[in-house]
């Protein structure tokens, strides 16, 4: 299986809405244009920032067409799945790759505390759905309440043939590092899952990041890449140190609000999040996400 995609900045890419919730499929072509032209080497369909917690199924696919038809082969188009039951999982990943998804990322499931081997035999079924797919795990302690371990990722990277990767939002460099060493035997391709950690994850060996930041500002995101693919890394620490204040300024705001709100002041014209959320007030928070965008020079 050809995992030699699997690299780079990823995006997990916003959802445009129109008023009625709906996916504006004007706007999104647009922002997949926007993100490849600012460097990214792939797209995440409805991972978290993506909102696809609220998302309805018929409107992923449509969506996933969208994206996959206006990349047109530029970049590899992943399809983030986070459901609960193995069945709905299954039905997803089926459903990606016959439109054209290239590889799936499958968040471990939320609100339950599943044990190791509920786990295992829930990734290994959804890989056994799509044999032919690379599938690449998401780990979010922060949003489900529990982490992977290493041993589990380890054995899934060893035993299930197209379980090639894995995303790790948990913001524990010293966790990162354990997925990489103990699963680099095998060709196992694990991203960073936290923007403010890029350079730290590709020096422990990570082969890139699946990065919010490139929904706003890909350029400077794609800068700590690049530099340090090319070898300059003392260029790349600085991109990153230039990046994190930018990023962390998001984290007063309600989740997942803040991206979209940074993408517009960019004028990328994004649109609101699906409600509950509403975008980010006048105020504090966001004086403090506008001060930091213009430190940067992004406003």
């Amino acid at each position: 299986m050809n995992t030699d995609f699997i690299k780079g900045v990823v995006v997990p890419i916003l959802t445009p809405i129109d008023e009625d919730e709906m996916i504006d499929e004007a706007r999104l072509r647009e922002h997949v244009d926007y993100v490849i032209d600012g460097g990214v080497l792939g797209i995440l369909a409805f991972g978290s920032n993506g909102e696809f917690y609220v998302i309805e199924e018929d409107e992923m696919e449509r969506g996933l067409k969208i994206m996959v038809d206006q990349a047109a082969g530029r970049v590899p188009v992943y399809f983030g799945i986070g459901a609960i039951s193995t069945k709905k999982c299954c039905r997803l990943a089926k459903m990606a790759v016959a439109n054209g998804a290239a590889g799936i990322s499958v968040l471990q499931p939320m609100f339950l505390k599943p044990t190791e081997t509920e786990l295992y035999l829930h990734f290994k079924t959804i890989a056994d759905c799509v044999p032919d797919t690379p599938m690449l795990l998401y780990n979010n302690p922060g949003r489900v309440g529990y982490t992977m371990s290493a041993g589990l990722v380890e054995r899934l990277a060893t035993e299930v043939p197209n379980i090639v990767g894995m995303k790790d939002t948990s913001g524990d460099i010293t966790q990162t590092a354990e997925f990489i060493r103990r699963t680099r035997h095998v060709g196992f391709k694990v991203f960073g899952g936290k923007d403010t950690l890029l350079y730290a994850s590709m020096c422990h060996g990570a082969v890139g990041g699946v990065c919010t930041a490139a929904n706003f500002m890909p350029e400077l995101i794609t800068d700590v890449y690049d530099k340090y693919i090319a070898g300059d890394l003392e260029g790349s620490l600085e991109a990153q140190f230039k990046l994190n204040p930018v990023r962390l300024s998001m984290d007063p705001a309600s989740f997942p609000v803040a991206a979209k709100d940074m993408a517009n002041l960019r004028g990328r014209n994004i649109g609101k999040p699906y409600k509950p959320n509403l975008l980010t007030p006048e105020g504090p928070v966001l004086d403090r996400i506008k001060k930091e965008m213009q430190t940067a020079g992004l406003l």
